[in-house]
């Protein structure tokens, strides 16, 4: 086993990183992500300030708690009850007093015979999950 990473492409937010990173750090506030899923996966998403969880086929209750908060640059997941245990990272960095950039960063322990099956979607969902972040409205 051996540690991947997969980060995605920078996003620009026109929002302050304060106002981005107060957001993302309470996960309740990412219950507004419902609206953007299909009805079917929308329905097996839970929130709390903490974590958040999701049925997955195959792999049943997967679990994201936050383990870390080190406001208002970097908030930090482990998950739980994931087939492949992962660690998740949302970096923000300020590009002015009302924008700011975010990267995520996904960390899996993968066998080569695994990582082979997975890489190329963990990139896109990653990605994915960049851009649906970089469109939540933050000032609501």
């Amino acid at each position: 086993m051996s540690t991947t990473s997969f980060e995605s492409s920078v996003k620009q937010i026109p929002y302050s990183q304060q106002t981005v990173y107060g957001k993302l750090s309470d996960l309740n506030n990412l219950s507004k992500v419902r609206d953007r899923l299909p009805a079917d996966k929308a329905g097996s998403l839970s929130f709390d300030a903490d974590s958040m969880s999701i049925e997955v086929p195959m792999a049943g209750k997967i679990k994201m708690v936050i383990i870390e908060r080190d406001e208002p640059k970097t908030i930090k997941f482990e998950s739980q009850g994931s087939p492949v245990p992962f660690l998740f990272w949302i970096q923000l960095l300020p590009t002015g007093d009302a924008a700011c950039k975010m990267r995520l960063t996904l960390h899996a322990d993968l066998n080569p015979f695994i990582k082979g099956m997975v890489q190329k979607q963990l990139q896109e969902g990653i990605e994915k999950a960049a851009d649906m972040l970089a469109m939540l409205p933050y000032d609501d």
